[in-house]
């Protein structure tokens, strides 16, 4: 139903009613008292309804005036009350903050910046969702997200954080070693891990490019990077699997780098927050704490 007075008038009412006068009133809102009177009066008329006694020495509440006053002060009481909360998010940093970010570049990139945030502000809640699912941030309501590559969304501000590259990995005692070309692969088994379908190839100083999509060979097909880095371990194939979960395993005879002259193009870890006019306090803190630990 729409409302046919002005809310503005029924505080108005509700000083009054509260102070017990119309100069008091009129003092604590800064306006005129015939103005004061004059909106009241139009209040009345709006609801068809008296509310005020009125003499020449002083006002009173009629008996509908009363019950009216102690239903509409719980409101502009309640109203008043999360004006100063919010009045108080602005000035003490607290409260949740929803965070999305893909698993492996959350547990890889992020864990330590996070839990180091939330030893710094003990106030603040982190609500994670670590996915490899692209959600709706709008619709699920998320504050900060981080994702890999693809970052633009409307009206959400996109900063750089970190390159990550990919590259094809098999199990150490396998013989995809002795492999020249990417065009060789075809036909080989590999794990596939989703979304990374396609794998995108640069060679290291040609600049020559390949993309091989698996047709024939798919041994498994997962979404997650530890899944993929133990079936390829596993000796299931190969897989092309982010360069900070494969080289240290390089490194400890774990895994065996193919093409080792190939690698993919830069795929960037960026952090998205919304317009900067409108982002909370806290927000604004975990977004300047990543940010310094990432390019300060």
């Amino acid at each position: 139903m729409k409302l046919n007075y002005s809310l503005d008038d029924l505080r108005y009412f509700c000083t009054v009613a509260q102070l017990g006068s119309f100069k008091a009133a009129a003092q604590q809102l800064s306006m005129p008292q015939s103005t004061l009177s004059r909106r009241i009066r139009q209040l009345e008329q709006d609801l068809a309804l008296r509310l005020l006694n009125r003499d020449a020495h002083r006002i009173s509440l009629t008996q509908t005036g009363h019950r009216y006053f102690e239903r509409a002060a719980s409101l502009f009481d309640e109203l008043n009350a999360v004006s100063d909360e919010l009045l108080s998010e602005k000035q003490h940093p607290k409260g949740k903050i929803r965070v999305s970010a893909p698993i492996n570049a959350g547990k890889q990139f992020l864990r330590a910046v996070l839990f180091d945030f939330m030893r710094a502000y003990p106030e603040i809640q982190l609500d994670l969702s670590f996915s490899n699912t692209l959600v709706d941030i709008e619709g699920e309501g998320m504050d900060v997200v981080f994702r890999v590559g693809n970052p633009v969304v409307e009206d959400w501000i996109a900063r750089p954080l970190t390159d990550i590259h990919f590259i094809v990995c098999a199990s150490p005692g396998s013989d995809y070693g002795q492999l020249q070309s990417p065009k060789e692969l075809v036909g080989k088994p590999v794990v596939l891990c989703h979304p990374m379908t396609v794998w995108q190839l640069e060679h290291d100083t040609t600049g020559d490019a390949y993309d091989y999509q698996a047709t024939t060979g798919i041994r498994a097909e997962v979404d997650e990077i530890q899944m993929l880095t133990h079936a390829v371990q596993a000796g299931f194939g190969m897989g092309y699997i982010p360069d900070y979960s494969a080289l240290p395993l390089i490194e400890q005879g774990a895994l065996q780098r193919v093409l080792p002259s190939w690698r993919s193009q830069a795929r960037t870890l960026f952090l998205l927050y919304r317009d900067r006019e409108h982002v909370p306090l806290r927000v604004r803190l975990l977004v300047e704490f990543v940010l310094a630990r990432f390019v300060g």
